[in-house]
């Protein structure tokens, strides 16, 4: 067995420490008795019993996950949808550039540009429908722009993966197009279509800038709710809020890696 040179191992163990040393510091600061400063001060949990019973952060989280659990169902089946007609339909060669094109263009787009257009729509539709006030619905559609980018590309790539041989053997068994839909191509995509879905969720679970742009006085995330917080100075409940966001990411991210392992076994 070929053992790595020591100073690549080096060079990956201080990568691993500069990205997770950073978390963490904030998980050990959130359970850390003194309010201000960085001395150890003894082990407490009352920064999170603070936490939840804090109505302002509450009702940031309830905002923040109807936000990623809606806008994340809406794109994914949008974006399954979009993989599936640019990869099983005929189109021309400059057509299916052109698609490949504009599918990329949310990934690439800087952030204040997406959200400053969608700002423009938005202004233009309230000028002739009197309607998409700021709010959680004009964040949902924002990020659903954005989201089914995302959610296209990784079941696309699994659909490439995947090739047309099943589909095509299923078609030789007289298979009708909804039953091929339904019992072949989406089993066969389901891993990728669940991380997919799970790349969108943790993308707007974590998004600021959009939200800022379209977000309304009834509708702080959690991500805004931290800005503003920051700004007069960080408190042990902010560490204690990152700290809980983090672990739910990384059940979420376990738990979808398991899922999908098993689809795949299957």
């Amino acid at each position: 067995m070929n053992r790595s040179h020591p100073l690549i191992t080096a060079l990956a163990m201080c990568t691993m420490g500069f990205l997770y040393l950073p978390l963490l510091a904030v998980a050990v600061f959130s359970v850390n008795a003194t309010k201000y400063g960085l001395v150890w001060r003894g082990f407490t949990l009352n920064w999170y019993v603070k936490l939840f019973s804090n109505e302002l952060i509450l009702n940031a989280a309830w905002n923040t996950l109807v936000l990623a659990v809606i806008s994340t169902i809406i794109a994914t089946i949008l974006g399954t949808i979009l993989a599936i007609g640019m990869d099983r339909f005929p189109w021309s060669g400059g057509t299916n550039t052109t698609l490949d094109l504009i599918l990329h263009l949310p990934v690439v787009i800087p952030d204040i540009i997406l959200a400053a257009s969608l700002v423009i729509a938005f202004g233009l539709l309230r000028l002739v429908f009197s309607i998409f006030e700021p709010g959680l619905i004009n964040m949902i559609i924002g990020h659903i722009t954005f989201q089914v980018a995302f959610v296209a590309l990784v079941v696309r790539s699994r659909l490439v993966s995947l090739g047309s041989d099943v589909e095509e053997a299923a078609r030789d068994l007289f298979a009708s197009t909804p039953y091929l839909l339904w019992r072949v191509t989406l089993p066969l995509l389901l891993p990728g279509i669940v991380a997919g879905g799970m790349l969108a969720f943790t993308l707007s679970l974590d998004d600021f800038v959009i939200s800022f742009f379209t977000a309304g006085p009834d509708s702080v995330t959690l991500p805004l709710y931290i800005f503003a917080a920051v700004r007069r100075g960080v408190t042990p409940q902010i560490h204690a809020l990152s700290t809980l966001v983090l672990l739910i990411t990384i059940v979420m991210v376990v738990g979808t890696e398991r899922l999908t392992r098993r689809s795949a076994k299957k």
